[in-house]
């Protein structure tokens, strides 16, 4: 990692070893990185021009869509690969556990370098160098994970208004709801499938195994 990163971070208040939140935004093709202060509020670090995407708005459904997808995801250690035949990548855990619930299929749906897409994201090779750089080191201070965010567009009230009438609406609605807890609380949530949706802050302990099966009260989902 390079000396003018980890002076940005320290500014930020940050550290490389502290946790990560990615959140990439298809319609203005842009990936943020953001990273917690000492006071644990997360902060925006850094925006990337992402180089492509496949598809179009809305979540991927199928092996050999061609669609990029949308949803909330964990990215571990494991899912890291410095051998990628497209410079750097990681995987973004497609299919999770919600997309698993309504039978999506995909495989190898990555975020990695060489500006490439087929359902993956795709960024130069600098920008990936220090993307892959930022996860190691917080992986390397001892996080199990990094959140990942994909969202079609930024979640306003006036974009989820213009697409009120797209097929797709009501899967955007949920996303906006993970969505806004980091805009209320300045910390990413914690995601749980319940109800056929997915869930924030919720306690996990309460979450029932079958994802299509009511929710437990409380949390930040509606």
């Amino acid at each position: 990692m390079s000396a003018r990163t980890t002076q940005a971070l320290a500014s930020l208040g940050a550290t490389a070893a502290s946790p990560m939140l990615v959140r990439i935004f298809k319609e203005s093709s842009e990936l943020e990185v953001w990273k917690p202060n000492t006071a644990g509020e997360y902060r925006l670090f850094k925006t990337y021009s992402i180089c492509k995407w496949s598809g179009a708005l809305g979540p991927k459904i199928k092996e050999g869509d061609y669609q990029s997808p949308e949803g909330f995801y964990n990215v571990t250690p494991g899912m890291m690969n410095p051998q990628s035949g497209y410079y750097l990548s990681f995987n973004t855990g497609f299919p999770n556990k919600y997309d698993r619930a309504y039978g999506r299929t995909g495989t190898n749906l990555m975020v990695h370098g060489a500006c490439k897409s087929v359902g993956c994201y795709a960024m130069t090779d600098e920008q990936m160098k220090e993307i892959y750089a930022l996860a190691r080191e917080s992986f390397a201070g001892g996080n199990p994970n990094f959140k990942l965010e994909l969202y079609p567009f930024r979640m306003t009230d006036e974009n989820i208004a213009r697409f009120a009438n797209d097929p797709n609406i009501e899967f955007w609605r949920n996303l906006k709801e993970g969505y806004d807890v980091l805009a209320r609380t300045r910390r990413p949530p914690d995601v749980e499938v319940c109800g056929g949706k997915y869930a924030f802050n919720v306690d996990p302990s309460r979450v029932p195994d079958d994802p299509l099966a009511a929710c437990p009260p409380g949390g930040d989902q509606a």
